[in-house]
């Protein structure tokens, strides 16, 4: 049997009364006091994540601008420093290798943030396209990122440090900032659909700013695990990889186009693919589904109009913040319109449905 990776927080798990799962390899907390109650804290007040199993790796050099304007599908040409930029790494058809965060810390150098279960893959691909002056590293073994999320999680954090971070816009970020007694990297990005900060830190420090912020926040905060990260970025329709999607889903079937830049200055890896598949109208789309009937859309459920299978679900659930029974299902576009009646195969009987608008959840003041 293959041992679990551990993240540095492993340790205070059993403190806080965490419930682990083996997640991709790594020994990660499902749930601490339970996903009903984090996922509603986090909508608000505030909830701290343990995500130091994502993956980082270091691209520097005199031509990493460009490598990056090819492996990528945004735009990174316009990222300014200081920023982060969401985007996609693609194959040559098309398919989504993998769906990550670009920082740039100056004009050579970037931190890549990738999904855990890809970092190895992601490194592989980075490493078998390089070209020019350009050095990849990656330094996921040395890093731990905690993610602080919620309408609370700035007030909270401003009682730990004297840096103003009100001044730090979405997506954006300040190193060698002092949070409590450790140095991080505080970004304002999230995974939740709220307001938040992602703190990159040393391994060794991780442990020490974890106590530090749940003490700090009192009753406003609380330790959260898997669960409720995954009900609340499916609620506000933030894809998964291995999900949403793959190297078999375009992020253009997606609904990814945002971060698809088929008209930037230097050409990308899967671009021709992709401007076909634009051209031509995508024959799947992503869409949003509620029961109308009774049960829950589970990954991989078949969903059918009439007797024809259409797609599959790739996320569903009882959604937390609104008791109603919805996913997210890659189907046939001439399916998609929201209002389209379908049904979901739910062990063996087909259950009734409706097409709706996504995100199920978007915050009032973002």
């Amino acid at each position: 049997m293959t041992k679990l990776r551990r993240t540095p927080l492993y340790a205070l798990y059993e403190k806080y009364g965490a419930r682990t799962i083996d997640f991709g390899g790594w020994e990660l907390p499902v749930q601490f006091a339970g996903i009903q109650h984090e996922h509603e804290r986090v909508r608000t007040k505030a909830g701290l994540f343990d995500v130091s199993h994502m993956g980082e790796i270091e691209i520097s050099g005199r031509d990493a601008p460009a490598f990056l304007q090819k492996m990528m599908t945004n735009d990174v040409s316009r990222l300014m420093t200081g920023c982060a930029q969401y985007t996609l790494m693609c194959t040559p058809n098309g398919g989504t290798v993998d769906d990550l965060l670009v920082y740039k810390r100056s004009e050579q150098e970037y931190l890549l943030v990738v999904n855990a279960a890809n970092t190895e893959k992601d490194e592989a691909w980075l490493n078998k396209h390089v070209t020019g002056d350009v050095v990849i590293k990656n330094v996921s073994d040395e890093m731990a990122q905690l993610a602080l999320q919620g309408p609370l999680a700035e007030r909270i954090l401003q009682q730990l440090t004297a840096e103003p971070i009100a001044a730090i816009r979405p997506f954006c970020f300040r190193e060698h900032v002092q949070i409590g007694a450790v140095r991080t990297l505080i970004s304002r990005t999230g995974y939740t659909g709220e307001d938040g900060f992602e703190l990159y830190v040393g391994v060794e420090d991780a442990p020490k700013l974890w106590t530090q912020i749940l003490d700090e926040g009192g009753k406003d905060v609380m330790p959260c695990g898997l669960g409720a990260r995954d009900t609340l970025r499916f609620e506000a329709r933030l894809p998964l990889y291995g999900q949403e999607l793959s190297e078999s889903i375009t992020p253009l079937e997606a609904g990814l186009g945002f971060a698809v830049k088929l008209e930037k200055p230097m050409s990308f890896i899967g671009q021709e693919a992709l401007r076909r598949q634009k051209e031509a109208g995508v024959s799947r789309k992503l869409v949003g589904i509620e029961m109308t009937g009774r049960g829950i859309p589970r990954t991989g459920y078949a969903v059918y109009a009439g007797d024809q299978v259409i797609g599959d679900v790739t996320t569903g659930t009882q959604s937390p913040t609104f008791k109603k029974n919805i996913g997210l299902a890659l189907v046939q576009a001439v399916h998609s319109t929201p209002g389209t009646e379908v049904t979901v195969e739910i062990r063996g009987k087909k259950v009734a449905a409706v097409v709706v608008p996504t995100p199920f959840y978007k915050r009032i003041n973002p």
